[in-house]
């Protein structure tokens, strides 16, 4: 018996932004899903607009398993997990000893077709977009928060769009000056 998928459908309990206080809670199944459409977009811009050739469903794939190691070790905050050079070490580590041990929860068999879902290469290109795609969605998490009138993600809202406009991706670009401002609309306002 494998209890690989259960471990994985534990996505939902996992909650993201601990230290902060949310109107709306996000676990990292949610992320993963949102993380895994704005991540398509992103490698869909590239290759329709700007001549690039990656899979976007594939990177699609990546993104839903980049938080995987998460369902045991948790979500680590952000002052937490960058704390200092050696705190970003360990963390790396447990979350790489967190994904091996899912990892190892499956068949024998099927453990080569999620390898590379569950241990990317992260400097390859994919991989890159899949980083741009979870800070663009840390963002616009920032950004609703405060439609919301939740000041509490005002300096997280700053310091990650700054994060942002250093990732010198035209794909990147173009989805914060085509797709981000709606997320501050209202559903009427949408309509």
């Amino acid at each position: 018996m494998s209890h690989f998928f259960a471990y994985i459908s534990k996505m939902k309990w996992i909650r993201r932004w601990g230290l902060m206080k949310n109107t709306a809670e996000e676990n990292i199944m949610e992320h993963s899903w949102q993380v895994a459409v704005v991540a398509h977009g992103l490698a869909t811009i590239k290759n329709e607009l700007f001549g690039g050739n990656v899979n976007a469903e594939h990177i699609a794939m990546l993104a839903l398993y980049h938080e995987t190691g998460e369902v045991i070790t948790g979500d680590f905050a952000t002052p937490v997990k960058y704390y200092n050079p050696d705190m970003v070490q360990a963390i790396h580590s447990m979350e790489n000893l967190a994904k091996e041990r899912i990892h190892a929860m499956l068949p024998e068999e099927l453990r080569s077709s999620y390898k590379p879902l569950i241990f990317p290469d992260e400097k390859s290109e994919e991989y890159q977009i899949v980083k741009a795609a979870d800070r663009i969605c840390a963002y616009l998490k920032c950004v609703e928060e405060i439609k919301w009138g939740n000041k509490e993600f005002e300096k997280a809202e700053a310091a990650i769009k700054q994060d942002l406009d250093k990732i010198d991706r035209e794909e990147v670009r173009y989805f914060m000056d085509h797709f981000v401002d709606s997320f501050s609309l209202t559903l009427d306002e949408l309509n």
